[in-house]
């Protein structure tokens, strides 16, 4: 193995100790794997971290541009290798971080879509009620209910463990991003259905996940992604809802019915109120598309 090909993986291995999530130690490996095929020429060792410099950057990004890759997907690749040089400079295997030195790709400014109340409403209630022949449909109802009614991210509701939930008050035990953990109310519904779950789940000896799959071990945020996909296609007939676009929809439609912004931060586990801050812009287009629908003078 290259000296290269060892601090990649000694990165990847200090990610998964700091408690990254197995979604973003997949796409950072996927990404940095990219990176060495670059730096590796047919027959030759790829350059040791110390003797890449701004100009083998520049040349890797304007590989990346020459693939015509969406400007998000560039920015994405282009953090991860930022991130293993904040490594590499803590660890003193660089003196410089020449990752800051690269400049950032412009996204365009792209609003989330969000489905309306009653668009969320249908395909939530449609599980576990429309008939189709499924294995095991009240967890698949409990999974949308509390992915809608807490606003969960998925990897945080695959997470879940049974000592998380707080079935006599009404709140789950959230870990985020960073394994920072917060308190989220469970509504009514999502509280129905988790019950009804509960009451159904396989006992299986030293098992902690809320959530299982067909052989009883932790159903994965890769599992619910696919039970979400398929629901969205079978009820609805669209195939690119994923369970971020009900965390999405819990946002807006709390902000639409006048829920504070900071309390939505809080709901939602951001670091930052500006991320949250998105959702103000997604009700301000509802807005005007309304006002210019309905107004006289618009």
């Amino acid at each position: 193995m290259s000296e290269l090909a060892r601090q990649i993986e000694r990165y990847l291995a200090e990610l998964a100790r700091s408690g990254a999530s197995a979604h973003s130690i997949r796409a950072y490996a996927a990404d940095l794997r990219q990176f060495l095929e670059f730096l590796s020429p047919p027959e030759l060792e790829p350059p040791e971290p110390r003797a890449i410099d701004l100009l083998i950057l520049r040349e890797w990004l304007a590989d990346l541009y020459q693939c015509k890759l969406a400007a998000v997907t560039l920015r994405r690749k282009l953090a991860a290798v930022r991130g293993l040089y904040r490594f590499w400079l803590r660890e003193g295997v660089v003196t410089v971080n020449v990752g800051r030195l690269v400049r950032t790709p412009k996204a365009p400014k792209t609003l989330p879509d969000v489905m309306t109340a009653e668009q969320v409403n249908t395909l939530v209630d449609g599980v576990a009620t429309s008939g189709l022949e499924r294995p095991h449909p009240t967890r698949d109802r409990a999974i949308f209910e509390v992915l809608y009614g807490c606003g969960l991210r998925v990897s945080e509701l695959a997470g879940l463990n049974l000592e998380d939930v707080d079935r006599s008050e009404g709140w789950l035990r959230v870990r985020g991003k960073g394994r920072k953990e917060r308190q989220v109310p469970v509504p009514r519904k999502a509280a129905e259905w988790l019950e009804r779950y509960l009451a159904e789940r396989p006992v299986v000896r030293d098992q902690r996940a809320v959530f299982l799959n067909h052989r009883n071990g932790r159903l994965t945020d890769r599992g619910m992604h696919g039970i979400v996909k398929l629901y969205a296609t079978l009820l609805a007939g669209d195939p690119s809802v994923h369970p971020h676009s009900l965390r999405h929809a819990y946002a807006t439609h709390l902000l639409a019915s006048g829920a504070d912004l900071r309390a939505i931060q809080e709901l939602l586990g951001h670091a930052r109120l500006s991320t949250t801050q998105k959702y103000t812009q997604v009700s301000l287009t509802d807005l005007m598309a309304v006002y210019d629908k309905a107004h006289p003078k618009a």
